[in-house]
């Protein structure tokens, strides 16, 4: 989910106490986010990325514990984190090679857990494995595009930009328009009209910031870079609204007032970012 405006706001409705909330975290947290990407030193955003890993691990693992779901939990969140802490090294040798160690150390260290656990459970594997790979791997490749050439703060800003901006469209169009269920089972308010919406939007979004910050990248690339994060970031929201939907509760968290926990925040980017980034290797937007 973004840091999206409500419909009830965008089309003039009172602003509810739970309105006021999220504007005021965004208003708050946004110029922060900002700042860090583009005028702290790299290690500043690689912290951040690292701290947010650690914030979102801890969200999942206690969801896993609240509703009695086996789970390693602090293996998970020890291991996901340094794996994520992994990517803020990979500068000094091939970009791959310390995270994918590290991922084969901690996937190791999961796997033999039942032997100090003493009982052999295949659903705490699983559910720590989950944490480990969905969150700490996936979210590493935010520091991973930030170093990844001297346009890293601008692809940063481009792939946020259209994720958000996407998905602030597809909540005001769902809501307001959409008819057709995208995925009831999963997420009974998502549309198809939302979906669609989402879509279109990256595009445009990706037109107006490619044009901006990554001018040196052709057009039509970054037109597709805006579908793609479109779609992709659409599959990214759903697999989040899976896992909740399958302990039966709405947010992972509360940690930020209006929002819901980091790992509501950041559902969308965790399949961009990877996407995005082999995207970007293909089309020489570097």
């Amino acid at each position: 989910m973004a840091w999206a405006v409500p419909a009830s706001l965008a089309f003039g409705a009172s602003w509810s106490p739970f309105v006021l909330k999220r504007v005021a975290s965004a208003a708050v947290l946004l110029p922060v986010f900002l700042l860090i990407v583009v005028k702290a030193p790299a290690f500043v955003f690689s912290a951040l990325v690292v701290v947010a890993s650690a914030a979102a691990l801890w969200e999942l693992t206690r969801l896993f514990v609240q509703h009695e779901r086996p789970v390693d939990a602090w293996l998970g969140i020890v291991a996901g984190t340094v794996v994520t802490a992994s990517f803020a090294a990979s500068r000094m040798l091939d970009p791959a090679a310390l995270p994918s160690l590290t991922l084969a150390v901690a996937v190791g260290l999961v796997l033999a857990a039942p032997v100090w656990r003493g009982t052999p459970s295949i659903e705490a594997t699983a559910n720590t494995l989950l944490a480990v790979l969905y969150v700490g791997w996936l979210l590493g490749y935010a520091i991973l595009l930030h170093q990844s050439s001297s346009l890293g703060a601008e692809l940063v800003l481009f792939l946020v930009g259209v994720t958000w901006v996407g998905e602030t469209c597809a909540y005001l169009v769902g809501s307001s328009i959409g008819r057709h269920r995208l995925a009831p089972v999963i997420s009974p308010k998502k549309t198809l009209e939302g979906a669609v919406a989402q879509v279109v939007a990256s595009v445009l979004t990706a037109a107006v910031l490619g044009a901006w910050l990554l001018p040196s990248c052709s057009m039509a690339a970054m037109l597709a870079g805006g579908a793609l994060l479109g779609v992709v970031g659409q599959v990214g929201d759903l697999a989040e609204s899976a896992i909740k939907r399958s302990v039966g509760t709405k947010d992972t968290g509360g940690l930020i007032p209006g929002h819901g926990g980091i790992l509501d925040r950041i559902d969308s980017l965790l399949f961009n970012l990877p996407a995005f980034y082999y995207f970007t290797l293909l089309a020489g937007c570097r």
